[in-house]
C-alpha cells in the first residue's frame, strides 16, 4: 500500500485524537473508583462532587469519540461503545483496537 501525506496526515490526526481519548478515559476511570466506594458505603457528599465530575468526564469522552468518527477518522462503533459501556471501559477498549489497526498499517 502506498502511503500518501493524506494518510500519514489522517494517521497523525487519529493518534492525537486518540490521545486525548486515552487521557479523558484515564482521568474518568480514576475518579470512578472513588464514586464506586462512595457509592457503596453511602457516602453522599462525596457522591454528589464525584458524580457530576464522572459525568463530565463521560461526556468528554464521547464528545471526543463522536468528533473522531465524524471525522472519518474511525467508525461510529466507538462513541457507541462508550455509551454503553458508559465511559472508560468502551473508550480503553476502542483505544486498543484503532492504536493496533494503526501499528498494522505501517
Amino acid at each position: 500500500m502506498t502511503t500518501t501525506s493524506a494518510s500519514v496526515s489522517d494517521r497523525e490526526r487519529t493518534r492525537k485524537l486518540l490521545h486525548w481519548v486515552a487521557i479523558a478515559a484515564a482521568i474518568d476511570f480514576l475518579l470512578l473508583l472513588p464514586l464506586l466506594y462512595a457509592s457503596f458505603s453511602d457516602n453522599h457528599s462525596l457522591v454528589s462532587i464525584l458524580g457530576p465530575l464522572h459525568g463530565i468526564g463521560f461526556l468528554i469522552q464521547l464528545f471526543l469519540t463522536v468528533r473522531g468518527a465524524g471525522e472519518r477518522l474511525w467508525g461510529w462503533w466507538f462513541p457507541a461503545l462508550v455509551v454503553v459501556t458508559l465511559g472508560p471501559p468502551g473508550a480503553l477498549i476502542g483505544h486498543v483496537k484503532i492504536s493496533r489497526e494503526l501499528r498494522d498499517e505501517k
